[in-house]
């Protein structure tokens, strides 16, 4: 098992605990932690669960949807920057070599 397996497979463990600890089934925490999908979203709703401790599943589902919600927003912040430099790069270069005139 490669080590970015092995801690996404800790953090799974420690999410789908501390959602039993709260008193909810353990197949919430796991399809929590499937939705969520990386060790730092993972990271981000223990600290939710651990400092607010949500009364019930809607609490945590609705932190879940916000958390996945903030991620794909970065990914798409980081997909624009990236579309962004490679037009700048082309107006600033053009398309191709001047050679071919």
């Amino acid at each position: 098992m490669t080590d970015n397996r092995m801690e996404w497979a800790r953090k799974r463990d420690e999410l789908v605990d501390a959602v039993k600890r709260l008193g909810f089934p353990r197949e919430l925490g796991e399809q929590v932690a499937k939705q969520l999908g990386s060790p730092k979203a993972m990271d981000r709703m223990l600290a939710y669960l651990y400092n607010v401790k949500p009364r019930t599943a809607e609490l945590i589902v609705d932190e879940m949807l916000a958390i996945c919600s903030d991620v794909d927003s970065w990914h798409n912040k980081k997909a624009a920057e990236e579309a962004n430099a490679k037009y700048n790069e082309i107006l600033n270069y053009g398309l191709g070599s001047d050679d071919e005139e």
